[in-house]
């Protein structure tokens, strides 16, 4: 095969490399032939389905496997006419994992929707007579007759239609979030940046949705975070959809400025929310598909919904996890876990412990330091530490610095199937320890355990929700021994003042903060679902055999039962495929699981 190098794309433009592919890929579709189809792709390749024509999100690697998979569900789907975009960004050169690409945004038909994706070629694939796609990303954006524009106009009123003596626009909104007589379709569970992004989504697409948070007021659940919280990747990441951050807010967004744009969110994306009530578990009458959800409301009184969806967006790490600590019952002061803390304030010459050298623990010691607290630290397990600057930035940069429209490069993100991220963060985190070299040599010395495997820290959070922190400063403060630093297995006992160290010092404290992280959100399942929904259901979060995270976005083994969460690329992302696959159901389009 005679490979054309990204460098001669004068001779052969991106745009004509993805034509001839396109063209041939459709062919192989019609004729049903693998040897034909298995020609356009790489040994190596994969494909990534989100629900165009699978309904679930899924990689397959491997030409045959590929080509098998997709000969099948091509079929079965009716994918064809594939075709670049023209309303997207024109094929280009971009570099992934190393390799230099051309990607080219595309789009399709099924029998049901209308199918958006991304086809990725690398420099040694380019034949110009037949080249083999290394990547392929399939994914549904539209339900057929029920595209989001459809759905817009078919709820606008005359513009001139109006009822002088009847409720207007506001009377109505008022009327209807009450559900005095009547239950969404969707009852949301938790109203951070999940729930609302998924509730937005379900809007645009006209299914009817409710928010319920325990929280007295839109936002809390960042507004009561610890004083000095900041976002800590960059704000082009980190929109909420349709309705993205002004350009002129800083970098990293302030936990209050977050807060107070949920709750305009809230109004002006017409999401019906009820603060100050709590989901107290529901259960599901298999033979309507209708669930009965017990909801406690501010004043103490019960009610009762019966939605046909509940989505759980309570945080991929909603419940404090408070683990077993030999002796520390005989500690006499206050022990607080880090969800508890709200500032160092009160602590001013105080000595405080904190266990935990996670994100939450770094900022949380570095907050008491300021406020002239005493801190050690606690450390459990080696953590991977990286400088917010530039060495954290370098994993969202590659998608969400200068580019595109911003529709293209949540698309072109998604694109890339695990085992490529995998290869792209090991790149990204050499040289991010490059970077930190500096910084890890007066760690070590300061007695610092450094987790420096090649994982990076995204993958890290997608497995284990947490294992890292970017620094702001703590680590310096450590490394110039301004805050303390012991192991937790060089701790012997836990005494009424404080710790005793195996070596006889003690380490007196006022405070105790545990700053141990948070369990899963399948921790929640049993006491609100019951035991056989959360053997049904199984894991969330981390990833599966198909390289997915188990049961985000996508359905899980109990019908009408979903789960959203993660980091607000991740809600703005998938939320459309969650809303799509909810009103595909509502449409009879979807079965059951």
């Amino acid at each position: 095969m005679n490979s054309l190098l990204v460098e001669d794309a004068q001779e052969v433009s991106a745009t004509a490399i993805s034509g001839t592919w396109l063209e041939l890929f459709n062919k192989a579709i019609i004729s049903k032939d693998p040897a034909q189809l298995g020609s356009l792709f790489s040994a190596d390749c994969h494909w990534r389905d989100l629900l165009a024509l699978t309904w679930d999100f899924g990689t397959t690697s491997g030409n045959p496997e590929v080509t098998g998979q997709l000969l099948q569900h091509a079929r079965r789907s009716g994918a064809c006419n594939f075709e670049i975009d023209p309303k997207r960004i024109e094929p280009f050169q971009a570099e992934r994992a190393g390799e230099k690409v051309i990607e080219a945004i595309i789009r399709f038909k099924t029998a049901t929707g209308i199918g958006t994706g991304l086809v990725r070629f690398r420099q040694q694939d380019l034949d110009p007579d037949t080249p083999q796609a290394w990547t392929l990303l399939t994914a549904l954006q539209d339900l057929a007759g029920h595209e989001e524009e459809t759905m817009r106009l078919g709820r606008e009123e005359h513009p001139f239609e109006r009822d002088w003596h009847g409720p207007n626009w506001l009377d109505k909104r008022q009327e209807h979030k009450l559900y005095k007589d009547s239950s969404p379709d969707v009852l949301v569970v938790g109203g951070g940046h999940a729930g609302l992004s998924i509730a937005a989504t379900l809007n645009a697409l006209s299914v009817d949705a409710l928010v319920v948070d325990r929280m007295a007021r839109v936002g809390d659940n960042w507004r009561k975070r610890y004083h000095a919280l900041k976002l800590h990747n960059k704000t082009p990441s980190n929109h909420l959809p349709y309705l993205p951050f002004p350009s002129t807010w800083p970098n990293y967004i302030p936990k209050d400025k977050i807060a107070n744009w949920l709750e305009f969110y809230v109004e002006a994306m017409e999401i019906n929310f009820w603060t100050s009530t709590s989901f107290e578990g529901a259960t599901r009458d298999e033979s309507t598909g209708v669930w009965s959800a017990k909801l406690r409301l501010e004043d103490g009184s019960e009610q009762i919904l019966h939605p046909r969806h509940i989505v759980m967006a309570t945080s991929i790490s909603g419940t404090p996890n408070l683990p077993e600590i030999p002796t520390l019952d005989q500690f006499q002061g206050p022990v607080l876990h880090s969800s508890q803390y709200a500032g160092g304030a009160q602590w001013k010459d105080k000595e405080v412990l904190v266990f935990g050298t996670g994100t939450s623990g770094h900022d949380i010691a570095q907050d008491l330091h300021g406020h002239g607290a005493r801190v050690t630290m606690v450390q459990r397990s080696p953590t991977e530490v990286v400088n917010i600057e530039p060495s954290a930035q370098l994993y969202d940069g590659i998608f969400y610095g200068e580019g595109p429209a911003f529709a293209d490069r949540d698309l072109i993100s998604s694109s890339i199937p695990m085992g490529v991220v995998k290869e792209s963060y090991k790149l990204l985190t050499r040289k991010a320890q490059e970077y930190d070299a500096p910084l890890h040599n007066r760690l070590k010395q300061a007695g610092f355990r450094l987790n420096l495997d090649l994982s990076g820290w995204p993958l890290k959070y997608r497995t284990r929700g947490g294992g890292y922190y970017f620094n702001v400063g703590c680590s310096d403060l450590i490394a110039d021994g301004k805050i303390d630093l012991i192991q937790y297995d060089d701790i012997a006992a836990f005494e009424p003042e404080g710790v005793r160290l195996a070596d006889g010092r003690m380490v007196n404290s006022e405070l105790i903060i545990l700053a141990t992280g948070y369990k899963g959100p399948d921790h929640l399942v049993p006491p609100l679902f019951g035991d056989t929904v959360a053997k049904k259901v199984g894991q969330i979060w981390n990833l599966d055999e198909s390289q997915e995270l188990c049961n985000m976005w996508r359905s899980t083994g109990q019908p009408g039962l979903w789960f959203t969460g993660g980091s607000f690329s991740q809600c703005r992302i998938y939320s459309r495929y969650l809303a799509l696959q909810i009103k595909a159901a509502e449409l009879g389009l979807l079965q059951p699981a």
